[in-house]
């Protein structure tokens, strides 16, 4: 296992180098991770054998519900730590999940799959590099990477660089690729449209020398790994084993190829009729902030339906607010409509105390 590297720092032990004494899943005790969480915390950790959507309102401990459901799932023996997938939006997010965990399991959880989007996905595709045509060493374009590339395919097809501004054009390549929309689609269909065709070249020209630089983009990562599992099936099966408990935090912040990674990670239908899948979605449309970058409320209204939710769970005690500022948020976003929590408002945690991690 990855975890074998002998050693963790001012913790070493000799007598156990790999910590797998020290840290051993038997000697948690399941019942200390469910101590001091409230009702519906309880039920979100506890839940078992279908997926959940828990709908969890600022400052209502909803990492903390994921880091001990993750625990709680290791402790009891539902899962081993390979069996895990926990993806959020951001590397502080994912780091500070990873902290978490590793304080209530150990060591163990600095090699579990608990990460963001784009860097599980930078772990799949040097896994599966050979079936996209790729060597595992492909290197990332950053943005400025990107433009210089850009500037130069631009000059090379003699167009002008006033009406065809690298950024522009940069910009506008990825929104096609966040939409899963592939050159040769947007060439075909922009055949019609004197700009888009322009566009629709240079994307094609782009796609082709980042393919003979044996490079992706930052844009391709999700992409480039949504049509690795839906055109491979049998590489979409071995992750779909793989992970029997998919948690995907800050549902309401996911873009099309955010939905369409989750959907093609947890299949609608699995090899084995036996083989459970527990996806567990988290996350507030009252949060959702980034519709300019392509988040919508939809994804999240739709999770229920996707995968058959008979009601999500609310997470509604907020542990980090004054009555005051909770009363002035609950009034500025009553209006908004076909919200989750209409039924269900954030209200002060009834003791007036905060939750340890």
């Amino acid at each position: 296992p990855a975890y074998r590297v002998g050693g963790y720092g001012s913790e070493y032990n000799p007598e156990d180098p790999y910590g797998e004494r020290t840290y051993s899943l038997s000697t948690i005790d399941p019942a200390t991770l469910i101590d001091g969480l409230n009702d519906r915390q309880r039920e979100a950790v506890l839940h078992a054998g279908s997926p959940l959507l828990i709908v969890a309102g600022a400052g209502s401990g909803k990492t903390r519900v994921l880091t001990h459901r993750i625990a709680h799932l290791l402790a009891t023996g539902r899962a081993t730590p390979g069996q895990i997938l926990a993806i959020t939006f951001t590397n502080k997010a994912a780091a500070e999940m990873r902290e978490r965990i590793q304080a209530l399991i150990g060591p163990r959880a600095q090699h579990m799959w608990i990460s963001t989007f784009h860097s599980f996905c930078v772990r799949v595709l040097r896994r599966e590099a050979k079936a996209l045509g790729l060597k595992s060493t492909f290197t990332i374009y950053d943005s400025a990477d990107s433009q210089r590339l850009l500037t130069l395919i631009i000059k090379e097809l003699n167009l002008d660089t006033k009406k065809f501004a690298p950024k522009a054009v940069g910009h506008r390549i990825s929104a096609l690729k966040n939409e899963l929309v592939s050159a040769e689609e947007y060439s075909a269909a922009a055949a019609n449209n004197p700009w888009e065709k322009t566009i629709a070249q240079i994307y094609t020209v782009y796609t082709q020398r980042l393919r003979a630089a044996n490079s992706l983009d930052f844009d391709d990562l999700i992409g480039k790994t949504v049509f690795l599992l839906k055109k491979f099936p049998e590489i979409a099966n071995y992750y779909r084993r793989k992970f029997r408990h998919i948690l995907v935090d800050e549902y309401q912040d996911i873009t099309e190829e955010h939905y369409e990674l989750v959907s093609a990670l947890a299949g609608r239908k699995r090899e084995d009729e036996d083989e459970k899948l527990t996806i567990i979605a988290v996350g507030d449309d009252d949060q959702n902030i980034y519709a300019f970058n392509g988040t919508s409320n939809e994804y999240i209204h739709r999770f229920q339906t996707d995968y058959k939710v008979e009601a999500p769970d609310y997470l509604t005690f907020n542990y980090r607010s004054t009555q005051h500022i909770i009363s002035a948020a609950n009034c500025v976003i009553s209006g908004m409509p076909d919200r989750l929590k209409v039924q269900h408002p954030i209200t002060i945690n009834p003791e007036r105390k905060t939750q340890p991690d």
